[in-house]
Parts: structure tokens; sequence; C-alpha cells
């Protein structure tokens, strides 16, 4: 892991195409600025762990158990 140290207002650069801006410092946290093309996907780490374990609990699910939870909601 690379660790840097930047002041409010300075930059620094991943790659040619992405940059990182430190907008603001406070006792807990940090506001960042980020400078990247629109094709590149930026998100939060806990948004992706949650859509990763979403996707492994749907992934438990059996299809025929979707079916029946599809058709008691018809029912209703």
């Amino acid at each position: 892991m690379l660790v840097i140290r930047r002041r409010a207002g300075e930059a620094f650069l991943i790659g040619d195409e992405v940059e990182v801006e430190i907008l603001e410092l406070g006792p807990t946290q940090v506001k960042l600025g980020i400078r990247a093309p629109k094709q590149i996907l930026i998100l939060r780490k806990e948004i992706k762990a949650t859509a990763t374990q979403n996707r492994i609990a749907a992934g438990e699910l059996a299809p025929e158990r979707v079916w029946d939870l599809i058709q008691s909601w018809k029912t209703r």
C-alpha cells in the first residue's frame, strides 16, 4: 500500500486519467474530489461489498423457490 501525505487543495494522479484532489480536511474525515473518465466506475468500498453479499445471497435461492414466491404474491 502506498501512503502519501497531502494538504487541502493538493492532488495526486492514478495513472494518466484519474486525479484525486483533497478538498477538505476535518478531524475525523477527508473530502475527496475525483476526476476520471465516465467509463471508469468509482464506488465506495462498502457499496461494492454490499452488492457482492447480495449476489451471494441471491445465488443461494433455488429457482423453484423463486417461482413459489412469485405464485404466492399473485394469489394475494
